[in-house]
């Protein structure tokens, strides 16, 4: 035992010592030294090696104190560690503390960071220990007879809650009842398409249904949900203005503020570094983890590809199959359409900002996204049952990789590295595609002039088609033009463009443009644009099929000619998903905007037009009555206006009444 002792302390010494004697390599360099310089006496103190190398006398001394303090913070790590983490979630409370007495107001959002974080903390807390003994008392649920019976008090109350509740929310609104058929439509025609209709699993496709209808009301309808998510997305807004400081610096003010490229694009290198950071971190892992347990447990369907879909919810169609790379060997064709349905249905986390950055809705875009994921699931597994035996029901599931990244500063190069080819990909996707556009439409148009049919183009032609679709959705029938058109350019293009449209369209509308200019509907309604958002949300068109095909291929290249099969039947499956998250979007939607005060807003002086500038405007125009000549005044539904709230609104908007 000494010996061994001895052993490991010779091989932790900086030094070695042996027989009394210094290091044998550092005589050697002593006697090698030149003698030519200066060479002082060690007693005296004086010289350059005196003062910098200590005495052998003072190493022996020293080396077993460093060897007893080492062998004692071996001993003491874990408590050590222990204190430190304690000193740390000390000062951090009260930091916390402070914040919030000094401005709770303020001090919100940490708060409430604070408080998710401790609920999760408390939560692995309580499984980890009594997690075991919790599990028997539930264990009376596992009976067959006990889990048919609950299944069904559950589905019947769940169907009762449903029909109340459109019965009641939908006497005001009746446009939603539109919504809630196309949502029974669009589940009808995949389930004539499915490809074993006798062995769907109806258990996963209304749980489904049910976590995303679920998700909905807590998004759109519930104060608490639409607070927190309107709250993320104006942070997630305001962190993506960070960008401006490094593209400013590259490309100089004027391009960042003039040019779309120069716009755009960067933030897709910050926002593809926060997520390679959060990866490497394993923040992402824990998140995807949690998302889809949710999901195996209600649904039944299997790890992997509950994995895969949960992960879509964060990064691109491509990069979600790389969480289970090590599992798509095995998986069954059933898995697999999942995976390439999830693709389709959701879009990358990247492109999130690039679209947040066009004014697109911040939170119903992050809303369409988590919504789409149970969805996913669902009409995927109505439209490609499992009918063979898989090899991941186990619950113990599968594991995540902590990602490549060795450190931090690897993870945030690698990030901006991957993000490098994307937007080579997104900028040479809009030449391409714009550059086809602008060529089919005007062959289109020159073609349609040889049967007297003016303006005939590409969107034009989607807006005939695809009317029938928009207005499923619930979109008013004035609108279904416009949302057609997006649409289909969502469809045959890529969403990238369509998004451009609707931010013209949004934009528009905020500017107080007029709603309709030479027969023309310049603008569409707020209920029509949160809708179109919803529908627009997926990487479901054409061009992503080689996208998809490609990434697989190259994964497992000995199953190709399976994935081509099955990858037209999940692009559909992937359209309809975006579809029905729309319909859900129409059913829930309420304004949520206060009616301004026309008559206090006339009042003030106004030059520039607004959208709130444009519905007073409309509501003098339309609802005004002349009660007399001398003092004329124009009497509205609840107020009068005057000829002076006239003659301002006729400086902005052309109507009959300015005449």
């Amino acid at each position: 035992m000494e010996e061994e002792k001895q052993g490991r302390k010779e091989s932790i010494s900086l030094a070695t010592l042996e027989n009394g004697e210094e290091n044998l390599g550092m005589e050697f360099l002593k006697e090698d030294q030149n003698t030519d310089g200066p060479v002082c006496d060690e007693e005296q103190g004086i010289g350059l090696d005196a003062r910098t190398r200590p005495s052998s006398f003072w190493r022996r001394r020293l080396q077993p104190v460093s060897l007893k303090v080492r062998a004692f913070w071996r001993g003491h790590a874990k408590l050590f560690r222990w204190i430190f983490l304690g000193l740390m979630c000390t000062a951090y409370a009260a930091f916390v503390l402070t914040a919030c007495l000094l401005n709770f107001q303020r001090a919100l959002a940490l708060f409430i960071l604070t408080c998710v974080v401790l609920f999760f903390l408390a939560y692995s807390l309580v499984k980890k220990l009594w997690g075991k003994k919790l599990l028997r008392y539930l264990k009376p649920l596992s009976n067959p007879r006990v889990n048919l019976w609950l299944k069904r008090c559950l589905g019947a109350a769940a169907l009762v809650g449903l029909v109340l509740w459109l019965a009641l929310d939908t006497s005001q609104r009746p446009e939603q009842l539109v919504s809630f058929a196309g949502v029974c439509m669009f589940i009808i025609f995949l389930f004539a398409c499915s490809k074993h209709h006798f062995a769907v699993s109806w258990r996963a496709v209304l749980w489904g249904l049910g976590l995303q209808f679920v998700l909905g009301i807590f998004i759109i309808r519930t104060e608490p949900g639409f607070v927190a998510f309107r709250w993320l997305g104006e942070q997630i807004k305001i962190f993506l203005d960070y960008t401006v400081a490094g593209s400013s610096f590259v490309f100089g003010d004027m391009l960042v503020k003039n040019i779309f490229a120069f716009q755009v694009l960067p933030i897709i290198v910050f926002f593809s570094c926060v997520m390679s950071i959060l990866y490497y971190l394993g923040l992402m892992q824990w998140l995807i983890l949690k998302i889809s347990w949710l999901m195996q447990v209600t649904m039944g369907t299997t790890a992997t590809e509950t994995l895969s879909v949960a992960g879509n919810i964060f990064v691109g169609q491509t990069e979600a199959p790389l969480l289970i790379l090590p599992y798509l060997e095995d998986m069954t064709l059933s898995e697999i359409h999942v995976v390439i349905t999830g693709g389709y249905a959701t879009i990358a986390g990247s492109l999130l900002g690039a679209y947040i950055s066009f004014g697109i809705d911040p939170s119903s875009l992050i809303a369409a996204s988590v919504m789409a994921a149970p969805c996913a699931l669902a009409l995927s597994k109505l439209v490609y049952p499992e009918v063979e035996k898989s090899k991941f029901k186990s619950e113990e599931g599968v594991k995540l990789s902590c990602g490549e990244a060795q450190n931090l500063l690897e993870a945030t190069m690698s990030g901006a590295a991957i993000s490098v080819g994307l937007i080579a990909n997104i900028a040479a996707n809009l030449i391409a595609f714009l550059a086809v556009l602008a060529f089919i439409n005007a062959a289109l148009s020159w073609l349609g002039e040889m049967v007297d049919i003016q303006e005939l183009s590409f969107q034009l032609i989607c807006s005939y088609i695809l009317r029938p679709v928009a207005f499923m959705l619930g979109v008013e029938w004035a609108d279904c033009p416009i949302v057609a058109e997006m649409l289909g350019i969502k469809l045959f293009l890529n969403e990238f463009v369509a998004y451009q449209e609707l931010s013209k369209y949004k934009n528009r509308r905020l500017e107080g443009v007029e709603e309709w200019i030479g027969g023309k509907k310049q603008w569409i309604s707020v209920r029509a644009e949160i809708i179109s958002t919803f529908a627009l949300c997926g990487f479901a068109n054409f061009s992503s099929i080689g996208i998809m095909l490609g990434g697989l291929a190259s994964m497992v290249p000995h199953r190709k000619s399976e994935i081509s099969k099955i990858i037209m039947s999940a692009l559909l499956t992937g359209a309809c998903v975006s579809l029905v998250n729309a319909c859900v979007a129409g059913i829930l939607y309420v304004p949520r905007e206060a009616e301004v005060n026309c008559f206090s807003f006339l009042n003030t002086s106004f030059n520039n037009s607004s959208y709130d500038t444009y519905v007073c405007c409309k509501q003098v125009f339309q609802s005004m009555e002349l009660v007399g000549t001398s003092s004329p005044s124009f009497t509205g539904s609840r107020m009068e206006f005057t000829r002076e709230m006239l003659n301002n609104c006729c400086t902005l908007y052309n109507h009959t009444a300015c005449v």
